[in-house]
């Protein structure tokens, strides 16, 4: 039976607390105090209003719930943008060994941006960071040995120049099977669902409805998914797909000669399944369908981010597979609903099983049905926010509207958009949220939200007391 730890507060952490608590009111009483004195009730008046605000300008200007950002060093695969995370739990020698945290996530260089041709997003390479508590994380500056560049966990094919993965990569997800909602034992094989571009070039116009020079061109755009497999979670080996760019699930076009045999395609109950043609396949993430009254039913279910041929729309398609490498699709499972805060699109799904916490064990266990977490894109301010979706069969999802918004300060971290979520269920009940965060000047980092037990609203979770310099 796998084991979970247990997290508490010491005396002497909850006495140090309480000093910094005060310490900061005091902090703050003074300031008031002093623009009072300087300015008169005017000023007065203003702290007033400030002080009623939802975070103060302490506070603002921390940013204290990013976790991860791009890395100082110019010459880093990830020293541009990051996005894309997936965090996991590990207890890794028994009842009284720690638990650690391991992050993968995507990252593009100031190096690789430089090339115009490629689209511009926060995929380039696959890194790998570890934690004690979750909160602070340290890089694997060494990354794989068989990576292109340092620090690189896993990087562009190098050795297939027909692959569709020779010019960028993202990571979609990184699953361990057999793990519980709360926390993974050590064992058992990582499997890595990821996407990627070739240096293949598409019209710039079919992923617009602006007018476009007809010779208007991008590399990179037409992205497919992959899978790789690891023992350890550092050193990956790429599984060839059936497609013969050695992608396991490409967009479908029905003038591609190897899409034929989707067109009559069925799903498992004989029913002809009504497929869109797609522009492109990313951002996967893969969650287990267990059946528990018939085992051979079991397999796996996939959700990515694509856009439909015919319109423009970005939505959320699905997949099924028996083993996790050899997919098959099945109709899209969101699409934008007008009037609402995903009228401009929806993306990069997080899905995951419903579950129940027990207090007295303090331990999660599954039950029936889905919560989907994923990016609505706004058309009144063009900004990406995540929204939730539930299902309890994975294949008709109901919307719950957003659960996560964009920051309130014009120098949040997160201001201009939020997004690519993945949740942990944590011991004491509570629910933490990984996500990136697009600030006012387009840069991105990795910030943290809490879902307290028992409630449905996500709140900034600190991450580090930062005092003001002012």
């Amino acid at each position: 039976r796998k084991q979970e730890t247990k997290e508490g507060h010491s005396n002497n952490t909850s006495i140090i607390f309480n000093i910094i608590h005060f310490t900061m009111k005091t902090v703050w009483n003074l300031f008031v105090l002093s623009q009072l004195l300087l300015t008169g009730s005017e000023a007065f008046q203003d702290a007033k209003a400030l002080n009623r605000r939802k975070t103060t300008a302490l506070f603002e200007a921390s940013n204290n719930n990013v976790v991860l950002k791009p890395s100082e060093d110019k010459e880093a695969f990830d020293s541009l943008k990051i996005g894309g995370c997936r965090v996991h739990r590990y207890m890794r020698d028994g009842i009284d060994s720690e638990t650690e945290y391991v992050m993968w996530y995507h990252g593009r260089s100031e190096e690789q941006d430089k090339d115009k041709t490629l689209p511009p997003l926060s995929t380039g390479r696959i890194g790998r960071a570890t934690s004690k508590n979750g909160y602070s994380w340290e890089k694997d500056t060494k990354g794989s040995l068989d990576a292109d560049m340092p620090g690189v966990s896993f990087g562009l094919n190098t050795e297939s120049w027909w692959g569709f993965d020779t010019a960028h990569v993202g990571l979609g997800n990184v699953l361990l099977p057999m793990s519980t909602p709360a926390i993974s034992t050590e064992g058992g094989v990582y499997l890595m669902y990821y996407m990627g571009g070739s240096y293949d070039e598409t019209p710039i116009g079919d992923y617009t409805d602006k007018d476009m020079p007809a010779d208007a061109s991008i590399r990179g755009m037409k992205m497919k998914i992959g899978v790789a497999v690891s023992q350890d979670g550092t050193v990956w080996g790429r599984v060839e797909g059936d497609d013969p760019s050695g992608a396991c699930m490409v967009p479908f076009d029905k003038d591609d000669v190897h899409h034929k045999d989707m067109m009559g395609m069925t799903d498992d109950k004989g029913n002809p399944v009504d497929l869109t043609e797609e522009l492109y396949c990313a951002w996967p993430d893969v969650v287990p369908n267990i059946d528990e009254s018939n085992p051979d039913n079991s397999g796996f279910l996939m959700f990515y981010s694509t856009m439909t041929k015919n319109g423009k729309e970005k939505c959320i398609g699905s997949g099924v597979s028996a083993d996790g490498f050899r997919w098959f699709k099945r109709e899209l499972a969101l699409k934008p609903t007008e009037g609402t805060m995903d009228a401009g699109g929806c993306a990069r799904a997080s899905v995951y099983r419903n579950a129940k916490y027990d207090e007295e064990s303090g331990q999660w266990s599954d039950e029936n049905g889905y919560k989907m977490l994923y990016e609505g894109v706004s058309k009144e301010d063009n900004k990406h926010r995540i929204l939730m979706a539930e299902s309890m069969d994975g294949k008709t999802w109901t919307k719950k509207g957003v659960v996560l918004d964009v920051g309130d300060h014009k120098d949040a971290f997160d201001c201009n958009g939020v997004g690519s979520p993945h949740i942990l269920r944590l011991d004491d009940g509570t629910q933490r949220m990984y996500y990136t965060g697009q600030a006012a000047d387009g840069s991105t980092t990795v910030g943290i939200a809490k879902c307290e037990l028992g409630s449905t609203e996500w709140v900034p979770e600190q991450a580090s007391i930062v005092f003001s310099t002012v």
